[in-house]
């Protein structure tokens, strides 16, 4: 496995819960990187040589602002492209929303800005706009992530919340047709999340390992997709594939590929529960950090 980016949940708390969100983010959600957690995330980075961007992502981010600004000069300093992923909570005025970002200036060369009608009540939010008005005065590239509602066009992937909360709300079809993953390449994935317990996440929910148990160059080398006891019946035949193979209960309909897998995996966590980690990306908030 040669990733091109890791993606870094920073945390799983988050100033929304939206309904489609597939780390359950939360205001009730537990587990945060520190500053000594990035700086040995970094270091193992930089053993892997196709790791060249590195994004920081939740939950929401910038609820950890000092840490944010602190990992994303590191990261820069260390010859890593960056992104960040936010939901513009914090731009509650133009010139709010510059001092957040003039520390990130030249250093960011993408913040994402998530804005649908999961986040708001307009598709382009109030926020959103006042920061990418920010980030264009600073010179920091901007663009916004929008995930469509049910029925309304392809985008939403029925996992995490959106399993529990939007499939009634969207068309099923007989399990039996979900015979791929269309959505992950799980052969050669171009990047992965890394939550902040240290799960290197090829799918979210599905961890290859643990970074600070295992260093992510092992992680990569040790990755062998056609042995992989999740992953290689989802190579041979999707979800329906998974579901089959470990003989777990299903309904006969189900809102897409990911609803499928993600309720299959529900019912396997006891049999893999190193590998369905950790327990907040199932909706489980208890868990300590």
């Amino acid at each position: 496995m040669k990733p091109s980016g890791l993606h870094l949940l920073l945390t799983y708390l988050c100033t929304y819960e939206c309904d489609h969100c597939f780390v359950w983010g939360s205001p009730r959600q537990q587990g945060t990187m520190t500053l000594a957690d990035l700086r040995e995330i970094f270091r193992q980075a930089r053993s892997v040589p196709s790791v060249k961007t590195i994004y920081f992502e939740g939950g929401e981010p910038f609820l950890y602002y000092p840490i944010l600004v602190k990992g994303v000069e590191e990261a820069a300093r260390q010859g890593f492209q960056v992104g960040i992923v936010t939901n513009a909570y914090w731009a509650t005025s133009v010139e709010d929303a510059r001092e957040y970002l003039r520390p990130l200036a030249g250093k960011v060369g993408d913040l994402s800005l998530s804005s649908d009608l999961y986040h708001a009540d307009e598709l382009l939010s109030a926020q959103a706009q006042r920061a990418t008005n920010a980030a264009d005065g600073l010179g920091i590239p901007s663009g916004v992530i929008t995930i469509p509602q049910p029925g309304e066009a392809d985008g939403l992937r029925c996992r995490g919340r959106a399993a529990e909360v939007l499939t009634g709300r969207v068309p099923l079809h007989p399990w039996e047709e979900f015979t791929t993953c269309p959505f992950e390449d799980l052969r050669a994935p171009g990047r992965v999340h890394v939550d902040p317990l240290g799960n290197v996440h090829i799918c979210q929910g599905i961890s290859l390992g643990n970074i600070f148990k295992n260093d992510l160059a092992n992680i990569c080398e040790d990755y062998k997709a056609e042995q992989h006891p999740l992953i290689a019946p989802l190579l041979d035949g999707g979800p329906a594939e998974l579901s089959t193979r470990y003989d777990v209960p299903r309904e006969e309909k189900y809102a897409d590929a990911c609803h499928l897998c993600y309720q299959t995996r529900l019912a396997l966590r006891d049999r893999f529960p190193q590998t369905l980690a950790p327990d907040q990306v199932y909706g489980i908030f208890e868990a300590s950090q």
